[in-house]
């Protein structure tokens, strides 16, 4: 396989989830719970996130096969998506979203809004598709997409994990750093994804 596609294909799915702004968050959302209590729920919503994704890349295409939607069609749609996920991190309203879904002390947001829509959200489950739908045919494609999937949630584990570290290590400053040049990435990512649909349709030939 293509090493190209598999450094877009991590970096895709690494900046859509977005590990390292999910911590701050993470934090946020599990304050006050013992440090058991906290990985525990850290892991429940890895869990769950990466069986929601991998349902998605593995069925996504037969959903939209069966409501009559092209995969060009498609790979314009999530570009639009992943463009409007990137401009939010770029001018952090999606952080401040984030932030405004925060439950009660006592409530378990391993399910939400942890895993779904934090981790497992809609941008993450439409580069899903659109991967799966990159990677060619047979099963190695997608096997190998499923297994970049599950190393970036398992490096959210990680970072879960030490999340307290991480918080001092780097500062509020330091975070809203790292989530803009990642959106800028993702916004460049997206553009590319408009760009493959269009010439998908075939109304625009490929240089």
């Amino acid at each position: 396989m293509d090493s190209s596609f598999l450094i877009t294909s991590f970096v895709t799915l690494f900046v859509v989830i977005d590990p390292l702004g999910l911590v701050p968050l993470f934090i946020a959302l599990t304050r006050g719970m013992a440090p058991d209590h906290r990985r525990a729920v850290g892991l429940r919503a890895c869990v769950i996130a990466a069986v929601l994704l991998t349902l998605f890349g593995l069925f996504g295409q037969k959903l939209l096969d069966f409501v009559g939607i092209s995969m060009p069609a498609f790979r314009i749609a999530g570009g639009i998506l992943l463009f409007l996920t990137a401009l939010d991190m770029l001018f952090e309203r999606r952080t401040q979203r984030r932030e405004g879904q925060m439950p009660d002390a006592d409530h378990d947001p391993s399910v939400f809004p942890l895993a779904m829509p934090l981790i497992a959200g809609p941008g993450a489950l439409a580069a899903m598709i659109l991967l799966v739908g990159q990677s060619g045919p047979g099963l190695q494609g997608t096997a190998v997409v499923l297994g970049l999937m599950l190393a970036v949630i398992a490096l959210i584990h990680v970072l879960f994990l030490a999340a307290g570290r991480i918080e001092r290590a780097l500062g509020r400053t330091g975070t809203m750093v790292i989530t803009r040049l990642l959106g800028m990435l993702l916004a460049a990512l997206s553009v590319q994804f408009v760009i493959d649909g269009i010439i998908g349709t075939g109304l625009v030939a490929a240089a």
